[in-house]
């Protein structure tokens, strides 16, 4: 167990969307084993700045960082950033996105460019910056790329954001594979319906939710709960632990239900 709780002593991270949900879940997962230095980046400045706060309070170096992540000369900066602040970064978190809804018949081309300068291309570059600095050091590292279980379909109503999780998963393995030799690693994550800050904005903005939402919804679920934020941190923190070995290349889906099922 102690082995488990420093696996991070030596992690020098960045995170996205760590204001809340499951950025900032990865993120105390990673302090909890050990991580003492991180960069944690959100569009909404405040809830980050409060976020990064209670991880000051356990001595942890944190830096918050307000980022756009359509904003792509942001996005190269934050590695730079990190390094200036930390010395180093071996850890990547790619872990916002937008999720906003669209139809094959009404995505609009402003949606469509939201949502892969923000899902796709943001992830790209991040990696491309971080890919670069560990060359620089010799090699090494580990990424993490949120991806979701849409990337294999998705609902109707969710045309741009699963094809846009389908092309991250892509990105995922081409960079595991073109970065194998320099021991970089990239993974994936590929989460079903999570119980997060952000879904429960979601359920009531586009599906008419009420109190109680969150309830009814669990208990309809085969194991009665939504995915857990902090649940799928501690799978997140393994795949970017030295102890992970040579895994890369990995697209795991993180949900009770399975691709590919159907109806008995």
């Amino acid at each position: 167990m102690s082995d488990m709780m420093n696996r991070h002593a030596d992690s020098a991270a960045v995170v996205t969307g760590g204001a809340q949900g499951l950025g900032l879940a990865i993120a105390t997962q990673l302090v909890n084993e050990g991580c003492r230095r991180v960069v944690m980046a959100d569009l909404n400045a405040e809830k980050l700045e409060a976020s990064a706060a209670e991880l000051r309070a356990r001595g942890v170096t944190v830096k918050a960082v307000a980022l756009n992540l359509t904003d792509v000369e942001a996005c190269l900066g934050l590695i730079d950033t990190a390094v200036g602040e930390l010395g180093t970064v071996n850890v990547l978190v790619n872990a916002a996105a937008l999720g906003a809804r669209d139809t094959i018949v009404d995505c609009t081309l402003d949606q469509w460019d939201r949502m892969f300068f923000t899902n796709v291309r943001a992830p790209f570059f991040l990696m491309q910056g971080f890919v670069k600095h560990r060359i620089e050091r010799g090699g090494g590292g580990a990424i993490v790329n949120i991806c979701s279980n849409c990337a294999h379909c998705g609902q109707s109503y969710l045309a741009s954001y699963s094809a846009s999780k389908g092309a991250l998963v892509t990105l995922t393995k081409n960079v595991a594979n073109a970065q194998k030799w320099n021991r970089i690693r990239c993974n994936a994550i590929l989460p079903g319906w999570m119980d997060t800050p952000g879904e429960n904005i979601t359920q009531r903005k586009f599906h008419g939710a009420t109190d109680g939402w969150l309830e009814r919804a669990e208990a309809a679920q085969p194991m009665k709960q939504l995915a857990k934020p902090h649940q799928l941190a501690c799978l997140a923190s393994f795949m970017l632990a030295p102890s992970a070995g040579v895994m890369t290349g990995a697209v795991v889906d993180y949900d009770q239900q399975i691709p590919g099922s159907y109806p008995e």
